[in-house]
């Protein structure tokens, strides 16, 4: 298989399709993305894995197209999200796997280290807060200004419409919002604005948000981890201080952190050289 011909195969998560872009053979390392873009962010990364010898996993999650859409809010809760990946861990035939997660995808992937440490290795996490952290800071400090978009997203049709608009303009900028105007061409925004832009796919996009903000719905997104564990950090994101790393070891032991002072919060686009070799390090290190 060419190093840089990824290939796609349907596999059922939990009760709902999802479209996975796989590359490479060797210990399974699964890439999940976040808010608003798709598999499609991990193009760097993808053969930068599968050439140090592993097998690069990188689905839509649920509401992404071509993965399923769900037809109801509470099918985007944390819960059905985390079982997702539990059939993706389980369908790739290796007793654990490594998780890589950023921004929604980061959320995902601590829950999931606290729900299944059994089927989990190593866990790497990037520009998405601990929930526990994330709560403790929100009323002391900046993050309440900072968030101030996920309580316009609680709002039913307004921010559909507004991140529709024009062509889906709104949605477009904000991937002009970083350290780097090479992180995205516009073959990359094109490719992440058909995704949502199919029938139902923005909706649940912001369902995640929805679902999620109530009262114990991040509880799984707040448990203490035990993996290893790699945090890398894009320090100029805008959305998420980095005040979130301060006391992050207490509810993740065996912590690294590795923060880039000239990237953002799209660090895997605006830094993919530096991301690539954390990554392939942290993975291969015995």
């Amino acid at each position: 298989m060419s190093a840089t011909a990824p290939r796609s195969q349907r596999i059922r998560g939990d009760g709902l399709d999802l479209h996975v872009m796989m590359l490479g053979e060797g210990p399974p390392v699964i890439l999940l993305h976040g808010f608003p873009e798709t598999g499609h962010t991990w193009r760097h990364q993808l053969p930068a894995l599968a050439a140090a010898g592993f097998a690069a996993w990188a689905p839509n999650l649920r509401g992404y197209p071509p993965s399923a859409i769900p037809r109801a809010r509470a099918d985007c809760a944390l819960p059905h999200l985390v079982r997702d990946i539990a059939a993706l861990a389980r369908a790739t035939g290796h007793p654990r796997i490594h998780l890589v997660g950023h921004d929604w995808g980061g959320i995902i992937a601590w829950a999931f280290a606290g729900a299944h440490p059994e089927l989990l290795d190593r866990l790497v996490v990037l520009n998405a807060p601990h929930m526990e952290v994330y709560f403790e800071k929100l009323w002391r400090s900046s993050q309440f200004l900072r968030s101030g978009y996920v309580g316009l997203f609680q709002l039913p049709v307004l921010p559909e419409s507004m991140l529709s608009a024009g062509g889906y303009r709104l949605l477009r900028q904000m991937f002009t919002l970083t350290q780097h105007g090479h992180a995205y061409g516009k073959a990359d925004i094109d490719e992440y604005v058909k995704a949502l832009s199919a029938p139902g796919a923005l909706r649940a996009a912001l369902d995640y948000y929805r679902a999620n903000m109530r009262p114990g719905a991040m509880d799984l997104a707040r448990a203490r981890v035990r993996n290893e564990t790699l945090v890398i950090w894009g320090e100029r994101d805008p959305a998420l201080g980095t005040f979130l790393l301060d006391g992050l070891q207490r509810h993740v032991p065996r912590l690294q952190v590795h923060r880039l002072p000239g990237a953002g919060h799209w660090v895997q686009n605006e830094a993919p050289d530096e991301v690539n070799r954390l990554l392939v390090d942290f993975l291969k290190r015995p």
